[in-house]
């Protein structure tokens, strides 16, 4: 029933027991990606027009340089010289932005710099107000575009210039929409020469504003929030284009209802033309349409896509030539994500790849713009890997490991940077060649010896459905004895978007895990139908019924954990945050024989009180839907705890609001049953900082106090 996926994956061994010394919780919170950090290559950059690239030295003090074909690195520049030339105290040689080989630009704040290599001098080239947000320099680094408040702003060497001034709070450009779904990050989205600037800009006069209690002020005070509800009215979304020469704008509006969804904003290379994906608000029908950048008017729709469950555009189009129009699309309207090769009038010329795994991103292309680089998880869909395809359609894999990649091509596409880990390697940095010759660049000991950890191996189990693999991750204690009976924890997230186990470092996770096996517990994850990475087929299961398929699946996992003679089975608890808190607010209610103990942190309880964008792509509406919604409402299941549970909500949280747990916790009352919550004052839907160690101090030791014999 059972596939293994890699042998025991210790992470100290040959080590004396008598020398090794104890995590702290408190360590294996805060210092994970700290103390424990594996050597790593920060900061690396290519130098444009160049072979050579940079990267951080020395707690990034100084900064190193090297030629791609020898990797022998030398100091470029001390952070002494830049704070010496521009007069200003930076903390670290970091994110800046090269302007060319000799020189690049940096901020402090809101004041910008450009720094000279050879003259070692520095001046200020312009300055953002402070509190400015989402600052976007042009590619030539002489404009910069930032938000205040609601509108949109220019600045360069003559000053400032209002781009938007709308005295309508309700009107918002120059900052990101439909809540950061479908691949949209920022706002602004300058032209290539720089003659336009295009922006988001969304209209959220309809949308319900949500009350938050701020209590740092006296008396407390109250923060609205804009926050769309499934079911309710939503934002309505333009792109506005202005045109810096005339500092006049036009704008592009849906072309079928008001609230589509305008998404992957993108201009063509020749800055003639924006290509944006409008998807209707059932996110069923998508259709990539081209405008004339010059006046914002409809050209053509270059191809559509319409699927009964939900089509979710993710990545803008990508231009491999910038002498030329055509480009690359990610679709996976064949079940995975694969590169399409289109021309501007949206012809399809080719389909590049033809891959039964999922493709993850676009990473770059060779000078010629015949090769494209791109990552992918490959056969494994714990790994993320890198493989390049020509226009032809002949595909490569540039990775030589196993394990989770993170690629930079350079400019001209000979040479790939690759950092990466897997279990068995903390982190290693590799050059590559176009012809797939490599060279190490830095590999990293193992900062966990002489401490002592467990032990994580990776193993496939069937789904509920008999024949799908998923993949799982079980953490044992350094001083395991298999003729014991342990405990276990098991973690869940569960959602779309999100994978636990992968094939990298600790098998991706977190520290904290291993500081509880050392309390003699196992620490169990499994990745469900419904996660991330494994094509369509896999995620789309959960349409309309989000839970349904997730439970049956986790339960899968409690089957695999029984059958191993060290589980005892009588102590299983389930802890989870976001989707990983209705999961197991959902697992303790729909099955309580199953777990003694749960903690559901910031949990969705009943998905009418979640956002549009997020929650109608999965359940659509109630109207559409109600027996969906009704199925997976925990408030409907109340009656059914038996064991112990503790829920979890930051006070201020604008994600999962706290509206789900005090629904919830309004029920059990009604129905007589006890249950345990513990707010995080002003903290949103993520507890950061050193409130992370209490945060993760209540919810282990309400693990090991109340999952007993």
């Amino acid at each position: 029933m059972f596939k293994k996926i890699s042998l025991l994956f210790l992470l100290v061994c040959g080590i004396s027991a008598t020398a090794q010394k104890q995590i702290t919780l408190e360590e294996s919170v805060l210092q994970q990606y700290r103390k424990f950090r594996p050597d790593m290559m920060l900061g690396f950059q290519w130098l444009p027009n160049s072979d050579r690239y940079v990267y951080m030295g020395e707690g990034g003090k100084t900064l190193l340089t090297a030629k791609a074909s020898d990797g022998k690195a030398a100091e470029l520049i001390k952070l002494e010289h830049l704070n010496d030339g521009t007069g200003v105290a930076f903390p670290y040689l970091g994110g800046m932005t090269w302007r060319d080989a000799n020189s690049f630009v940096i901020s402090n704040g809101n004041q910008y710099f450009e720094y000279d290599l050879q003259t070692k001098k520095g001046r200020k080239i312009y300055e953002v107000p402070a509190g400015a947000e989402n600052a976007t320099s042009d590619k030539s680094l002489k404009n910069i575009a930032f938000t205040q408040q609601n509108n949109l702003f220019i600045a360069n060497a003559t000053g400032t210039a209002a781009v938007t001034d709308n005295a309508d709070k309700n009107i918002v450009s120059g900052q990101a929409i439909a809540r950061s779904e479908f691949g949209i990050h920022h706002g602004i989205f300058w032209s290539p020469k720089s003659s336009y600037l295009a922006f988001y800009q969304k209209d959220e006069t309809d949308v319900a504003d949500y009350p938050i209690l701020d209590i740092t002020t006296t008396p407390g005070s109250l923060q609205n929030i804009k926050y769309p509800m499934i079911g309710q009215k939503s934002e309505k979304p333009k792109v506005g284009v202005y045109n810096v020469a005339t500092g006049k704008t036009v704008f592009i509006s849906p072309r079928n209802s008001s609230d589509d969804y305008l998404t992957n904003l993108t201009w063509t290379p020749d800055e003639k033309y924006i290509l944006i994906a409008e998807l209707n608000r059932g996110q069923n029908h998508m259709s990539l349409n081209l405008y004339d950048a010059s006046n914002g008017s409809y050209v053509r729709t270059l191809f559509e896509e319409k699927e009964p469950t939900w089509i979710e555009p993710e990545h803008e189009a990508f231009f491999p030539d910038p002498k030329s129009n055509n480009f690359v699309w990610i679709s996976e309207r064949d079940g995975y994500n694969n590169l399409y090769y289109y021309s501007i009038e949206g012809k399809l010329i080719k389909k590049l790849t033809n891959n039964k795994f999922v493709t993850s991103g676009i990473l770059g292309a060779n000078s010629a713009g015949t090769e494209i680089f791109f990552s992918a998880t490959g056969p494994n869909a714990t790994n993320s890997l890198g493989y390049k395809v020509t226009l032809k359609g002949k595909q490569s894999l540039i990775t030589q490991e196993d394990g989770v990649h993170n690629l930079s091509v350079s400019g001209d596409g000979n040479w790939i940077f690759d950092q990466f880990s897997n279990p068995t390697t903390p982190s290693k940095a590799v050059m590559c060649d176009k012809n797939g010759k490599s060279k190490v660049l830095l590999q990293s000991t193992n900062k966990y010896e002489g401490y002592q950890i467990g032990s994580a191996e990776m193993k496939t189990i069937k789904a509920a459905d008999g024949t799908t693999d998923l993949y799982s991750r079980l953490i044992k204690p350094s001083n395991f004895d298999p003729s014991k009976k342990y405990p276990v924890l098991v973690y869940v997230y569960g959602g779309p978007k999100a994978q636990m186990v992968t094939n990298s470092y600790m098998y991706g996770a977190n520290l904290w895990m291993y500081w509880l096996a050392e309390q003699g517990y196992l620490v169990f994850t499994v990745d469900n139908r419904g996660t991330e990475h494994r094509g369509v087929e896999f995620e789309k299961v959960i349409h309309q019924r989000l839970g349904m398929h997730e439970m049956a699946d986790q339960l899968q996992g409690v089957e695999y954990l029984k059958s191993l003679p060290y589980v005892d089975a009588n102590r299983l608890a389930v802890h989870g945050w976001s989707y990983g808190g209705f999961m197991t607010t959902s697992l303790m209610l729909r099955h309580p024989d199953v777990f003694t103990t749960g903690v559901a942190g910031g949990p969705v309880t009943d998905w009418k009180y979640y956002e549009i964008m997020y929650g109608e792509r999965y359940m659509d509406t109630p109207e559409e839907n109600q027996k969906g919604f009704d199925e997976s409402n925990t408030l409907n299941y109340v009656n059914n705890l038996d064991g112990k549970l503790l829920l979890i909500h930051g006070t201020a949280d604008d994600v999962v609001v706290m509206q789900h747990n005090m629904s919830l916790i309004k029920k059990f009352i009604e129905a007589g049953k006890m249950v345990d919550f513990f707010p995080y004052p002003m903290h949103k839907h993520n507890v950061i900082g050193k409130d992370r160690v209490h945060l993760m101090q209540k919810v282990l030791d309400y693990v090991i106090e109340n999952n007993k014999d």
